[in-house]
């Protein structure tokens, strides 16, 4: 999206469930540092109650009150939703977060993965930088279609379908190509084509759509393949293209190689709306205690900024990512999840305290 005419940027939060409020709390005092530093953009924030809590509260996870408000936000900044125990009839835990994806078209999942320090992976001799890697995800068919399903549990069967449409995947392979144009040229198409005609089907399209990209190298690899590359050679991937579910399994073995979920941000994008929220869920075992790695929902808030276009915006997002990099590049300055002793204001603060060190002396890279 591109708001290089507006100022003044309405974002629609929604704290959500456990950790969700105090990171998204977080992400919102660096925001305010951010409006501090560059005066010429302003935000003006709405919070609505969706998730777990609110349907104990209403019996609806996300009301249609709330939802019809949406298309009145430049964005939306999400912290985390579901709780274990808040489920439908089904046992399927309620995920308003999906039905959000869905209802507002937002197919295109981005899942940016960096390694900030070499102490902060597990594996060896993989220097800061080293990984570098952005995981597409088509986030509204695939697998995760068949999630509302109603099942009889004391059927002798259950199935659920995976749902690859042309359009569905042309849009979201589009995506990926375009991506790379602003990376280092190269698209991996993750996949089991050798066993399911839905992931042929989607690899045919695939090879199709390259044709119109001849800058970018693509190449495709399955789904178990893959898993083990990323632990042998995460370096030697750019863009990574996947089904819903396959993003979904992945997105989350790659962050445990950068530092865990709380490293890992997010973005659901369509062709008009977007949410942006860390890839990990509400860990209600650690809600309330202050300790919640806020990283993740910060630079989740920064490709907010370089996705509303405007100029002091992406200013923005540049200043929280080179403050973050200020930060880790100290490997004692973590939270509780990497080994630190850091709150998740005080890691807040850290953010901030960086953020107008370099604004100060005039760096944003």
């Amino acid at each position: 999206m591109n708001y290089k005419d507006v100022n003044d940027f309405k974002i629609a939060l929604l704290p959500g469930d456990g950790i969700g409020p105090e990171v998204l709390d977080a992400s919102l005092a660096v925001l305010a540092g951010i409006e501090q530093n560059l005066t010429s953009i302003h935000f003006q924030f709405e919070e609505f109650s969706v998730g777990a809590k609110e349907f104990l509260v209403s019996g609806d996870p996300l009301p249609t009150s709330v939802f019809n408000r949406f298309p009145e936000f430049h964005a939306i900044l999400l912290g985390a939703m579901g709780l274990p125990g808040v489920c439908w009839p089904s046992g399927v835990e309620m995920t308003p977060q999906l039905d959000i994806r869905e209802r507002l078209d937002l197919y295109c999942g981005l899942r940016p993965i960096y390694l900030l320090h070499s102490e902060d992976s597990p594996l060896r001799n993989m220097p800061a930088g080293s990984i570098d890697l952005l995981l597409v995800r088509e986030s509204t068919e695939g697998l995760f279609s068949s999630r509302k399903n109603v099942q009889d549990m004391k059927s002798d069967l259950v199935e659920d379908r995976m749902r690859i449409t042309r359009r569905g995947s042309e849009r979201i392979i589009r995506a990926a190509f375009q991506q790379a144009m602003h990376r280092r040229k190269h698209v991996t198409l993750i996949d089991k084509a050798n066993v399911l005609p839905s992931m042929a089907y989607f690899r045919s399209i695939f090879n199709d759509i390259s044709l119109e990209f001849p800058e970018v190298v693509a190449d495709a690899i399955y789904i178990d393949a893959a898993a083990l590359y990323l632990l042998q050679k995460p370096n030697v991937f750019d863009v990574l293209l996947a089904e819903n579910m396959f993003g979904d399994i992945l997105s989350d073995l790659a962050a445990g190689l950068v530092g865990g979920m709380g490293m890992a941000p997010s973005a659901d994008l369509g062709d008009k709306y977007a949410v942006f929220q860390p890839s990990h869920g509400s860990a209600p075992d650690i809600a309330g205690q202050g300790i919640a790695n806020p990283i993740a929902m910060i630079l989740s808030a920064a490709m907010m900024l370089e996705w509303l276009g405007h100029q002091e915006c992406r200013k923005g997002a540049s200043l929280i990512r080179a403050g973050i990099r200020k930060i880790f590049a100290d490997p004692r300055a973590r939270t509780r999840d990497m080994g630190g002793e850091l709150s998740t204001m005080e890691m807040a603060n850290e953010v901030l305290g960086a953020i107008n060190s370099l604004h100060t002396a005039g760096v944003s890279q």
